[in-house]
């Protein structure tokens, strides 16, 4: 008793199935299944990379046509790309520039640090907890609504204008989301789930490490993503609190000295280190869905 045998959809769909079949037919020779297997897909190495570059590139040559070539704006509205980098280059070259890119890195990586940790703590609690939700949930929705700059004059006046107020402020921005996320999504975990966990013995924090936790993971990098760019934008209002260094002093100086290539390099580089950071956050995230998803 002969086997049919199996072709890949492709040959089945042009035809080669068909005349395989009456071949064998003929020569009454019956040739082993052939089991479809995916194509292996063709990557450019750094493909991904030049595509994202396209918009980047084509943004810098209609500024370039617009202010160099055509002369559309005044240098004092909007300066050529040339005058924006050799503003950066006199500061690379005074060291001045390398001190405002740390101080901003470490004030948004530390405000990170500590508020996306509290937000993940009291997130897991409420969302874990119908108690604590009732009663902590409602406060924590009001001060989510109070503005950035609100915050400012009260953290001047508890903390004075160091470090602390700066972190303090950005811990603040990088709270909610990740408070948010983790909330919502640990009150949709699905019941069986947790009661399979239950089942087996798991319970308190063992329950939320092992079952509750790694089914909300996606969620929890998405509030971690929100809060890192958040931090970026509550870095200028913290670096207002009477700040010598950093980008977002940079910003505000450049604005009062009229000095809009210094301005539009700040702008640039906020925009470059959100990006480098959130691609980084990106690339801890697949090792995480790897691991616990």
């Amino acid at each position: 008793m002969s086997q049919a045998p199996l072709y890949t959809p492709h040959e089945a769909a042009s035809g080669t199935a068909v005349s395989i079949a009456a071949e064998q037919q003929a020569t009454g020779k019956f040739t082993p299944a052939r089991i479809a297997r995916p194509r292996a897909v063709k990557r450019i190495p750094g493909g991904k990379i030049l595509i994202g570059a396209v918009v980047p590139l084509l943004l810098l040559l209609v500024w370039w046509l617009v202010t160099d070539v055509f002369g559309l704006f005044r240098p004092v509205q909007l300066p050529t790309p040339q005058s924006v980098f050799s503003a950066g280059a006199e500061l690379f070259s005074r060291g001045e520039l390398y001190q405002h890119i740390a101080i901003s890195v470490q004030r948004v990586l530390t405000g990170f640090a500590i508020g996306a940790g509290v937000g993940l703590v009291l997130g897991s609690v409420l969302g874990l907890s119908r108690i604590a939700d009732a009663l902590l949930h409602p406060t924590i929705g009001a001060f989510r609504a109070v503005p950035s700059l609100a915050w400012v004059p009260l953290l001047i006046l508890w903390m004075g204008i160091y470090e602390d107020s700066k972190v303090t402020l950005i811990a603040i921005g990088a709270f909610f989301p990740v408070f948010t996320s983790v909330h919502a999504a640990l009150r949709h975990v699905d019941p069986q789930l947790v009661e399979a966990g239950r089942a087996f013995g798991f319970h308190g924090f063992r329950l939320l490490r092992t079952v509750q936790l790694p089914a909300v993971v996606p969620s929890v990098f998405s509030g971690l993503r929100l809060a890192l760019a958040q931090a970026w934008l509550f870095l200028v209002a913290a670096e207002l609190i009477a700040s010598s260094m950093g980008l977002g002093f940079l910003l505000t100086e450049s604005q009062n000295n009229g000095r809009t290539d210094r301005l539009l390099l700040a702008i640039v580089l906020l925009a470059i280190l959100g990006k480098l950071t959130d691609a980084l956050l990106g690339v801890v995230e697949r090792k995480a869905l790897k691991t616990w998803a």
